[in-house]
């Protein structure tokens, strides 16, 4: 037998080697008969197409015919595959097999590059579709060994850089074939990602809406550029506009970038195929909703290493949670109908990845989607019909095994591709599993015998104890060595009918015949232990949104509630009302009165107690993922609602401090910074149910040292402006260019869209507004000039340390003051900072409101509006209004939230004490008369997790005693997000 599947082979690289049309130096030319027919086998022909005792004919490298009645022609060789099966083999459609990894380029010094290296391409040297990965495309033998003996048989492969990448190849592992064969497809599919190139130094884009907002001027540029309006000759974009046809693949990582990316595909008509990150059941919903194909890795966590306590304390519940449950998102996505092809990307060697996936299907995935997400679903991912099933005129890839392919203890013996044999196992290893009982040197032994063909190991008792010995079978021949004390002895032996025999060397060096007897199985412990074994299933936990400590395991419902009896602050013209209740109904304030009643409403006792509208923050930067794009002096086009962050625990830790609503702001890395996003702290929803409906438009600007980079450091001198004049001449310059570029489009000419300046332009037409981070008094007269010289008003200035010198002329500009209630000399330019600053500005007549611009301060704005009463005299309703009412009215939301009015959004907080007091707590924070926030809930959250933490401790710690690999712990890091941190 392997003296003809050997032949087999010769021929069939032989063939591959040679073409028709050569001329014949060495010989007689003659043809070759290389077809080979595969009989009695169990075929799968797709994953749901099974013929059993099948024929599976081979010819040229491809499939001729396939079935149960089939026509073997004359001098075909044949090979019986009683008992075996043959399934197509795998494809991994996201790889960088045989594609060189690109190297950072030498020099360029420590400071930052703003410009593009590369000539007659795009302006940003990340945007690379021109690269072609067949150029340097090197076929590479040793992995593809690894990922034959992994069962692929062929793979997608690309450049692995860039935010564009180019085009794939499309690659069978043939390893003695050419790249003129084995090549299946030079232009595979486009590639895309949110990671820069390596290639380039270039700055420009630094964060993840940077990357989304290159994308989408990218793709205005492209059709710009493909009607004829282009001036010059664009490499990048020509070579964009003719990948357009091809897949476009999307390398998002994790799941929020997968919804990220989806949103970009989705404004433009894309549907991109999206490479997730294993953590899809997380937001399945969502995920589901993008109606996207994915390529999913398989890249399990270990279990942490929990055994110091100490230690144990600091991983997170939810890292220990995914360590649980990241086995589960394949089923989870199969069962939600979501389409997905499997990769080995991500993973340190093809190795593991049978390991995953029987993992995976022993938590509820389904073997036969198993199946289709190797084969079938690739396949029609890149649009061949060739490749990932034994159909007629399909290429002879396939695998031949001696049971089901993705079982545990079955051995894949050969990986058949383009008709080429490649032994992974020896297919006539004889089974000698089982039990043997011998006696050497008047000793009793039982060797136990266990796994499959060439995977067959031993182990050796005497009696009940474990004796060290060595074990191995190949060729026919089994090699025993008995370490007993220190004293060897050897045996070398063949399979008999029921046992073993052959010779035994013994301590002495003594030969001897030596013969072992198998004993009979005990088939009724077996069925006992299988039955228990088939019973146990994993214990997952259950997800929460978000998937973290202090999550929901349900949505918060909408209720009819009615408040009674309690002390309302309004922020209205009412004040403050003793004795009165307040109804919720439909998500609004319904009713403000005294004895009020409502049918089905869940009553609640306020007598004692405070109720507010909920605190809004003007000032935050807390639910995003990034909150500086630095990579220019200007980055209007970028928006922080692409990167809101839904599952940051700081969202929970402000309800908890009554805070209902936040502006989310760009950092002040750049003049003229990104856009806002306004939300409602909607704990356990997603980005774009937090973000207000018809959200005001705003954007942060910002003045100082930050943006003229005085305290970036020494390298930090190439990017203009570097002064405080610097600054203003940027923003008159953009200014003047968007009056333009607005001019330009109302005329009804051609113009090239630019995102950038058409936010600018919204801030000229009063449709947008500014909130801007400013210390020093001599800057915000200058920007309250600019802004008059284009016609316009600031509607913010945020810090706004020194805005007590200026009050004046800030009434009279329009501008409100969002400030810090008692910061001061934590840099130089607020050296004349002052506690009195909030309280001069209200009486100066400027609509003022108290901001945390930090995730712990924003957990007691409360008590910070308090000290404005300390500072300046400010009485209580009026210090209560700037944590309320006035920043609504600064972000242009008083006429939904801020004061308790009938008709309003039911966004309240209901206070254990008086509001201003270090000792009240919010007991209740209810947004759009939902309860997001219940101090007696926060209680048994807190339990919960002490138990679950327990219970999954005790399970890592289990895992580990039972030989599993375990990480080490760490502890995970938060970012404080501020203005001049990040």
């Amino acid at each position: 037998m392997r003296k003809l599947l050997l032949l087999l082979m010769l021929l069939s690289v032989s063939l591959l080697q040679a073409q028709e049309y050569f001329p014949t130096n060495t010989g007689v030319k003659s043809t070759k008969n290389t077809t080979v027919a595969f009989t009695n086998a169990k075929i799968y022909v797709t994953p749901t197409q099974v013929i059993k005792k099948g024929t599976l004919l081979v010819k040229d490298g491809k499939v001729i015919g396939v079935g149960k009645s089939i026509n073997i022609p004359k001098g075909a060789k044949t090979v019986d595959l009683s008992g075996k099966s043959i399934y197509p083999s795998f494809i991994d459609i996201y790889s960088d097999f045989g594609v060189k990894k690109p190297q950072r380029p030498r020099g360029g010094g420590q400071r930052p590059q703003y410009d593009a290296a590369r000539k007659g391409y795009y302006w940003n040297d990340h945007i690379r579709p021109e690269t072609d990965a067949s150029n340097s495309f090197a076929f590479d033998g040793r992995k593809a060994k690894d990922l034959v003996k992994a069962g692929f048989g062929v793979v997608n492969t690309h450049m692995h850089d860039g935010i564009v990448r180019g085009n794939g190849v499309l690659v069978a592992l043939n390893a003695n074939s050419s790249d003129a064969y084995r090549v299946l497809d030079k232009r595979s599919a486009q590639y895309l990602s949110f990671s820069k190139s390596v290639q380039s130094r270039q700055s420009y884009p630094t964060s993840r809406m940077g990357a989304m907002a290159l994308l989408r001027q990218m793709y205005l540029d492209a059709d710009w550029y493909a009607g004829g309006n282009a001036k010059n000759k664009d490499a990048a974009l020509e070579a964009l506009n003719s990948n357009k046809s091809l897949v476009q693949i999307f390398d998002a990582g994790n799941q929020l970038d997968v919804l990220r990316a989806d949103k970009v595909g989705d404004e433009f008509g894309i549907q991109y195929t999206i490479v997730g990150g294993g953590d899809e059941f997380e937001r399945i919903n969502d995920v589901k909703a993008t109606a996207a194909t994915f390529i999913i890795p398989i890249n399990f966590r270990n279990a942490y290493d929990v055994s110091n306590p100490l230690l144990a304390s600091q991983i997170s519940l939810g890292d220990m949670r995914r360590w649980n449950q990241e086995p589960t998102n394949l089923a989870v996505l199969d069962k939600n109908g979501v389409r997905f092809a499997l990769t080995t990307h991500d993973l340190k060697s093809a190795s593991l990845f049978h390991k995953n996936l029987q993992k995976a299907i022993k938590y509820g995935f389904d073997k036969t989607k198993a199946l289709e997400a190797l084969t079938t679903v690739p396949a029609q991912i890149l649009g061949k019909t060739d490749i990932g099933n034994l159909r007629s005129g399909s290429y002879a890839n396939f695998l031949i095994t001696n049971g089901d392919v993705l079982d545990k203890g079955t051995t894949i013996y050969e990986n058949w591709v383009q008709g080429e044999r490649n032994v992974v196992n020896d297919m006539n290893v004889q089974d000698i599993t089982g039990t043997y009982a011998f006696s050497v040197d008047g000793k009793s032994f039982d060797l136990t015998v266990s796994g499959k063909d060439a995977k067959q190991s031993g182990s050796l008792k005497s009696g009940e104890a474990k004796i060290k010995s060595k074990f191995s079978f190949s060729d026919g021949w089994i090699h025993l060595t008995i370490n007993d004390g220190g004293y060897f002895t050897r045996i070398v032996a063949q399979p008999t009918q029921n046992g073993m025999s052959g010779t035994a060397y013994d301590i002495n060096g003594n030969e001897s015949a030596w013969s072992a007897t198998k004993k009979a199985s005990s088939k009724k412990s077996d069925k006992k232990k299988g039955k228990k074994k088939k019973n146990s299933a994993p214990t997952v936990m259950p997800v929460s949104y978000p998937n973290i400590g202090m999550g929901n395991f349900s949505q918060p419902k909408q209720e009819t509630i009615l408040i009674k009896n309690v002390t309302v602050w309004t922020s209205e013209a009412d004040g403050i009302l003793e004795n009165t209740d307040v109804l919720l109904k439909d998500g609004k304030i319904a009713q403000v009165g005294k004895n009020l009643k409502a049918r089905r409403a869940k009553v609640i006792d306020g007598t004692g107690k405070h109720l507010t509208a909920g605190i809004i923050d003007e000032h935050s930067h807390i639910a995003a993922s990034a909150i500086n794009e630095a990579g220019h002096n200007s980055t209007a086009e970028v928006t922080i609602e692409d990167v809101v962050n839904p599952n940051d625990i700081n969202i929970y830790r402000n309800l908890a401090g009554g805070v209902t609503s936040i502006q989310i702001l760009h950092g002040s890395a750049n003049p003229i910074g990104g856009r806002s996003a306004i939300i409602k702290l909607k704990w356990g929803e997603n980005a774009d149910n937090m973000i207000y409906n018809n959200t005001p438009k705003f954007i942060k600007f910002a003045l100082g040292e930050n943006v003229k980079q005085s305290n970036w450091g020494d390298n930090q001198t190439v990017r203009f402006p570097q002064t405080r004049m610097g600054t203003e001449q940027v923003f008159v310059d953009y200014f003047q260019r968007a009056k333009e570029y607005d001019a330009l489009k109302k005329s009804g000419k051609p113009y090239r869209k630019d995102i950038e300046l058409e936010t600018l332009a919204e801030i000229i037409n009063k449709e947008r507004f500014i909130s801007c981070h400013s210390y020093v008094q001599s800057e915000i007269n200058m920007l309250m000039k600019v802004a008059e010289q284009f016609n316009f008003n600031i509607n913010t200035f945020t810090h706004i340390l020194e805005g007590y010198k200026v009050a004046d002329k800030m009434k009279e500009h329009g501008v409100g003051g969002s400030t810090f209630s008692d910061w001061w000399a934590y840099k130089y330019e607020v050296n004349d900072a002052i506690p009195y600053n909030a309280a001069i500005m209200h009486d100066a007549g400027v609509t003022v409101a108290i901001n945390s611009d930090d995730r712990e301060m924003s957990r007691r704005l409360n008590q910070e509006a308090a000290k404005t009463v300390k500072y300046g005299g400010v009485n209580e309703i009026d210090a209560w209004n700037m944590v309320t009412i006035n920043p609504a009215k600064l972000l242009h939301i008083d006429n939904r939230t801020g004061s308790i009015k009938v008709g309003k959004d039911a966004d309240i907080v209901l206070w254990s004490h008086h509001p201003l007091s270090v000792y009240a707590k919010a007991e209740k924070t209810i947004i759009d008369g939902k309860v997001y926030f219940d101090i007696e809930e926060d209680m048994k959250k807190r339990a919960a997790i002490k138990k679950e933490k327990s219970k999954l401790i005790n399970m890592m710690l289990s895992e580990k005693l039972n030989g599993g690999k375990v990480q080490a712990p760490r502890k995970k890091v938060l970012k404080n997000f501020t203005c001049d941190t990040e």
